[in-house]
C-alpha cells in the first residue's frame, strides 16, 4: 500500500443558468463549449459527487474511498468521519444567483435523509464594477417585512448589500440569507452539504421557460433574522509572517498566505486544503511534478506532518482546515 501524498483532484463542473466562461478564461479550467459553467467543485465527497485523484499511484481513487479506507492517514486527529467534512469550490457568477439560505445542523438533521447544515465562507477573486453581494437583512427588517416583499416580488428591498472588492472575505453562518450578484468570481469553502432553500429568484424563468422552484416556507423557517448589516471579514494577523486569518469558526478555519520565499507548512495532525489564488508554487511530495497554479487546489493528508512550499512567483493561497 503506497503512502498518502499531496493530492490533486479532477474538477467536477456544475452548469446553471447563472454561470459563464470565467472558470476557463480566468481560472484555466478545462471547460467545454457553452456559456453556463457556474461551479468547479475542487474537493468533494458526497454520494455520487466524488473528487477523484488526478496524479500518482492513487490516480482514479475517490475521496470517499480514501475517507473509508485511509481515514486515519487522511484526517488525522479528526478521524473518523462519515464522509469528508468540507467542500471547496469556485463559482463564476455571470448572472445574479437566487436569494437563498442554508439550514443549521439541527434543522438539516431532521431532513429525510438527514444531512449536515451549511456554514460557508466566500473569498472574492474578481469583481466587475458595480457587482453586489447580498448578505443578511437590512437593519430594521424582520420576518413580517420579508414575507410581505417576497409576496410582492420585491425581496431585494429587504436585503443588506455592498460592493465587494477582490480579496474580500465574507463569513456566512447557516441561517444567513444571501445571494451573489452578477460579475463575481468566488472561492467558497463550506460544510459538506448541498441543501439550499431558494426564497426568491428575481422573477426570472429557467431554461425550460418556467419559474425555478422556490422553497419559501422552508427558507423563512431557516433564516436567522438577527443576521443584519453584514460586512466583509477584517483579516487578523497571525504569528506566522505573511499569513492572516480570515475565518475561525467551529466548522473550519480559513487562512490566507502571501509568500514569495520558501516556507514550511506544519499540518499539526490535520488535513489542509490549499488553493492558489495568485502566482505559482511547488509543493514537496507532489507526484505530478508540476507547480500548483492559479485556480488549482491540493489536499494535504494529515499523515504528511509538514510540507515545503516553494513559490516560483509571489503567491497568494488559501489554507483551509478543521479547528
Amino acid at each position: 500500500m503506497s503512502a498518502l501524498y499531496p493530492l490533486r483532484f479532477e474538477p467536477i463542473f456544475r452548469r446553471y443558468l447563472w454561470g459563464g466562461r470565467k472558470l476557463g478564461a480566468l481560472l484555466n479550467k478545462p471547460i467545454g463549449e457553452g456559456n453556463d459553467y457556474a461551479e468547479s467543485w475542487e474537493v468533494v465527497d458526497r454520494d455520487d459527487d466524488q473528487s477523484r485523484v488526478a496524479a500518482g499511484p492513487l490516480a482514479g481513487v475517490s475521496l470517499g474511498e480514501l475517507v473509508k479506507n485511509r481515514g486515519q492517514e487522511l484526517l488525522g486527529r479528526h478521524h473518523p468521519q462519515s464522509r469528508f467534512p468540507l467542500l471547496f469550490k469556485f463559482l463564476d457568477c455571470e448572472k445574479v444567483l437566487s436569494v437563498q439560505v442554508h439550514p443549521s445542523d439541527e434543522m438539516a438533521a431532521k431532513m429525510n435523509p438527514p444531512d449536515f447544515g451549511k456554514t460557508e465562507a466566500w473569498v472574492v477573486i474578481a469583481a466587475e464594477p458595480g457587482s453586489l453581494i447580498y448578505a443578511g437583512l437590512k437593519r430594521g427588517m424582520d420576518r413580517a417585512a420579508l414575507e410581505r416583499e417576497v409576496q410582492r416580488g420585491t425581496c431585494e428591498l429587504c436585503l443588506n448589500r455592498f460592493e465587494p472588492e477582490p480579496g474580500d472575505c465574507l463569513f456566512l453562518p447557516a441561517g444567513m440569507l444571501h445571494s451573489l450578484g452578477a460579475g463575481l468570481v468566488i472561492a467558497e469553502i463550506q460544510q459538506s452539504s448541498d441543501v439550499t432553500y431558494r426564497l426568491f429568484d428575481w422573477n426570472r424563468r429557467g431554461q425550460d421557460g418556467q419559474p425555478r422552484p422556490l422553497h419559501v416556507k422552508e427558507a423563512l423557517e431557516a433564516i436567522n433574522y438577527k443576521l443584519v448589516g453584514i460586512r466583509p471579514q477584517v483579516p487578523r494577523p497571525t504569528q506566522r509572517a505573511g499569513v492572516e486569518r480570515l475565518v475561525d469558526c467551529d466548522k473550519f478555519v480559513l487562512d490566507r498566505w502571501r509568500i514569495s520565499e520558501p516556507r514550511q507548512i506544519e499540518l499539526d495532525g490535520r488535513f489542509h486544503i490549499l488553493s492558489v489564488l495568485e502566482g505559482t508554487i511547488n509543493i514537496s511530495g507532489d507526484p505530478s511534478g508540476q507547480p500548483l497554479k492559479m485556480g488549482q487546489t491540493m489536499l494535504l493528508p494529515a499523515a504528511l506532518a509538514s510540507c515545503r512550499l516553494e513559490p516560483l512567483t509571489a503567491t497568494t493561497l488559501l489554507d483551509i482546515h478543521l479547528p
